[in-house]
């Protein structure tokens, strides 16, 4: 954790300023000469089409429900009929609103680039199936629906904001006009308060028109910047695609160490194990070849003693890296030689029909069963345990039950931080149940793979 500590808070860091990137743009004292209120002008020109389709679309589905709120308003009942076109206009949003807002939220995405550069990943979970799965899972996903506000926000409120923005524009540009106008003999018109009918009252006005050039390029920059964060807010998938690269990340951790375990079992039970039962197997055919009465029998039978208990140990090491039975046998068969092992009496339990998963799991699910009895047998008082396996849906699952104390608490260094993150550094999770008095139930989850 501590190596990955720096790395994590620079990246985070980088994040937190990179997301602030439009609003500095923003703050830059050289906003008007830099290419910013270009990029403003050309995604409000774009977005006014987008936002004009969308927001009729809209106002014809929500004209039924603001004919009924007169009526209401007036004391009047609502009839048959406009119940019925007010019910047909909600099917509608909900139908086909999703429809809509998938592709337009795709093309949004894209839009974004004229003034935002960092890329926005879809939220939407990758999907190559048939048409009805596809249809199921994108209306009940929450990023879909995410798309639908962003719809409605760009047909709603979009225009609204754009259309004010339009008449401020228009009466600056009548600001600026001014003078010509005058100037031509035109009669007299005003503005608010103001009646232009000569040059000497129409160059104040223009003067003002001239210093509210800028004001409204930086409006306009602050309306693009506004509705682009909303868009990357509603549409984008910046936290989740970043879990995903950490989460992607450790799995790639995971199993180069689970690699790297495998690697020195094999070393040790090919190499250093084959080595030591020669070494042992000659020292014991050269006590039978030195008489006991001759002083090289007690040093040797010494060697040959220190040898075998150093195999027993060597063979103990090896089991704790990665049994031989879990790579040979599989996790069912590894599991009950790890209860025999154990001082207190389980229980297996091994669903039928169950396949073998990928080493990767094999090997989290059975050094989280190790650890749980290890800690069945120092911390629960318990008189027996049992453990299942089985496979639920798309997980693979493991549960170590006790008749112990309870009260397990992964706060007290019982080692279940450990294990959850073991369990987390493949994508699984640990559920606890342990109230006082037990029983303790641990659940280890793993995402099944093949």
């Amino acid at each position: 954790m501590d190596g990955w500590e720096g790395p994590l808070r620079t990246h985070y860091r980088d994040a937190v300023s990179t997301n602030e990137a439009p609003w500095q743009a923003l703050r830059n004292r050289h906003y008007l000469l830099s290419a910013g209120p270009w990029r403003a002008i050309l995604y409000g020109l774009t977005t006014l089409p987008l936002a004009g389709v969308v927001g009729v679309g809209l106002v014809t589905l929500i004209l039924p429900w603001l004919a009924a709120g007169l009526r209401f308003n007036d004391g009047r009942v609502i009839d048959g009929p406009l119940l019925f076109v007010m019910v047909t206009a909600l099917a509608m949003f909900a139908g086909l609103g999703p429809l809509v807002a998938i592709p337009l939220a795709a093309v949004e995405r894209g839009r974004l680039a004229l003034i935002d550069q960092r890329p926005v990943q879809s939220a939407h979970r990758p999907l190559r199936t048939d048409p009805i799965t596809w249809l199921r899972v994108r209306y009940t996903e929450a990023a879909t629906w995410r798309e639908v506000l962003y719809g409605a926000f760009l047909g709603l409120v979009v225009p609204v904001v754009y259309a004010v923005y339009g008449i401020l524009a228009l009466i600056d540009f009548g600001f600026l006009v001014s003078p010509l106008l005058a100037a031509s003999g035109t009669d007299s018109w005003q503005f608010g308060a103001f009646t232009v009918s000569t040059l000497g009252q129409a160059v104040p006005l223009a003067i003002v028109g001239v210093l509210l050039i800028p004001v409204l390029l930086y409006l306009l920059g602050l309306i693009a910047t506004g509705q682009a964060a909303t868009a990357r807010a509603l549409l984008g998938d910046r936290d989740g695609t970043a879990l995903r690269a950490v989460a992607q990340s450790r799995a790639r951790l995971a199993d180069a160490f689970e690699a790297e375990r495998r690697r020195i079992e094999r070393d040790l039970h090919d190499g250093a194990q084959h080595r030591l039962t020669s070494l042992t197997l000659q020292l014991g055919m050269a006590r039978l070849d030195v008489p006991a009465d001759s002083p090289a029998a007690a040093p040797l039978a010494q060697a040959h003693d220190e040898a075998k208990e150093l195999m027993v140990v060597l063979r103990e090491l090896i089991h704790d890296i990665r049994p031989q039975s879990l790579a040979d046998l599989g996790l069912p068969a590894a599991l009950r030689e790890l209860t025999v092992r154990s001082p207190l009496p389980v229980t297996v339990t091994v669903a039928e029909g169950l396949q073998r998963p990928a080493p990767h799991l094999e090997s989290t699910a059975y050094f989280a069963a190790s650890e749980a009895l290890a800690n069945v047998v120092k911390h629960a008082a318990a008189s027996r345990a049992d453990l299942l396996l089985a496979q639920a849906g798309d997980m693979l699952v493991l549960e170590v039950r006790d008749d112990g104390r309870g009260g397990a608490d992964p706060a007290h260094g019982t080692g279940l931080t450990g294990l959850a993150d073991r369990v987390a550094a493949v994508g699984g999770r640990l559920l606890l149940a342990s109230p006082a008095g037990g029983p303790t139930l641990i659940r280890v989850e793993l995402p099944w793979q093949s």
